[in-house]
């Protein structure tokens, strides 16, 4: 497995990080389990949020006693400078540490700046000189916010959305870091679960010596897959780059990745499973997604109202009523036996 540097930070872990996001959805006992787990297996990076739940909290158990043998990233979603430096107060409480090695402002829809009139910028700054946060990051999902960034020089890291599903200008993003001494952290490496194949995401990821992906694991069997690349590492050749072409030619055009930015939805609707029903049901055992709950659930899209608030919080800036009215359409074909799976 090979090591790669998060650009001026001189971060260099294995090419292999862990995605703490769906920890927050099992016990305080199997998290850390698998937390601890990852590390006897090799990797060294983990990524968390104030925003999920638990999570920081489940790391900060994992890892108590050992912090310097981690890198511990983590972020908020503060839009205010007291709400910012509250936040990381908190995070450093919770993950029982005096500092974060990246912290990083979450899902932003701007690059903020020294000055912008935010002082989320000056929060950080004062934060890296307190020694509270070693690096100074962002996230977003937005390619024209990401390319002002990069471009910005004021940020150590970017985490951005990236699998082998990328556009070419997702790509050029990704290759332009290096230039800035930019460190790469690749978020949603299998699209929010559309992706299953393991080993085409790994040799995808291997193309880039500067990314470094952070895959969200939730259970030991999932673990495992990451954790064998460290002796086995996949590599593009003729059979995988067969499978990714076709991949992604069944997966063009406008699909829900996820990520579920666009709730809290006015009707109830989880919008970010409905949305891309269609897709589970034929990427996944399509009988998880055909039981009594998610018909219950995929029913609800009747009682969509339209309001467009979803619309306006969705990163990528999909239709969804008229997708979740197609994905319920295809899913009452598919109970009705009209459309096979």
């Amino acid at each position: 497995m090979r090591t790669i540097t998060l650009g001026k930070t001189g971060i260099t872990v294995p090419q292999n990080g862990f995605g703490a996001l769906p920890v927050q959805r099992v016990s305080k006992e199997e998290a850390v389990k698998l937390l601890r787990m990852a590390y006897d297996g090799g990797m060294r990076f983990f990524d968390t949020a104030r925003a999920y739940s638990d999570s920081e909290e489940k790391l900060g158990e994992a890892f108590d006693g050992m912090r310097d043998k981690v890198f511990i990233s983590s972020k908020s979603m503060a839009r205010d400078s007291e709400k910012l430096r509250a936040e990381l107060d908190t995070t450093l409480k919770t993950l029982r540490t005096d500092h974060l090695d990246i912290y990083q402002l979450h899902c932003v829809e701007r690059c903020y700046a020294p000055g912008d009139g935010t002082g989320l910028y000056e929060v950080l700054e004062e934060a890296k000189a307190q020694g509270k946060i070693l690096h100074i990051g962002i996230t977003t999902h937005r390619i024209g916010v990401a390319e002002e960034i990069v471009k910005s020089g004021l940020y150590e890291t970017i985490q951005y959305p990236f699998s082998y599903l990328a556009s070419e200008r997702e790509i050029d993003l990704a290759r332009s870091c290096p230039e800035a001494d930019m460190g790469f952290i690749a978020m949603k490496g299998l699209s929010g679960g559309l992706l299953t194949n393991t080993k085409a995401c790994m040799a995808f990821m291997a193309r880039f010596d500067n990314v470094l992906p952070i895959w969200g694991v939730q259970r030991e069997g999932e673990l495992k897959e990451w954790l064998a690349f460290f002796e086995n590492e996949p590599v593009m050749d003729d059979e995988i780059r067969d499978f990714i072409k076709k991949d992604k030619e069944a997966l063009s055009g406008d699909f829900c990745r996820g990520c579920g930015y666009c709730a809290p939805c006015t009707a109830g609707i989880i919008i970010n499973q409905c949305a891309r029903m269609s897709l589970m049901v034929r990427r996944a055992p399509s009988k998880a997604w055909l039981n009594e709950y998610w018909q219950g659930e995929m029913k609800k899209i009747e009682d969509c109202v339209e309001c467009g608030a979803c619309m306006t919080r969705c990163p990528y800036g999909l239709q969804i009523p008229e997708l979740l009215k197609k994905n319920w359409a295809d899913y009452q074909s598919i109970l009705r036996g009209e459309t096979k799976v």
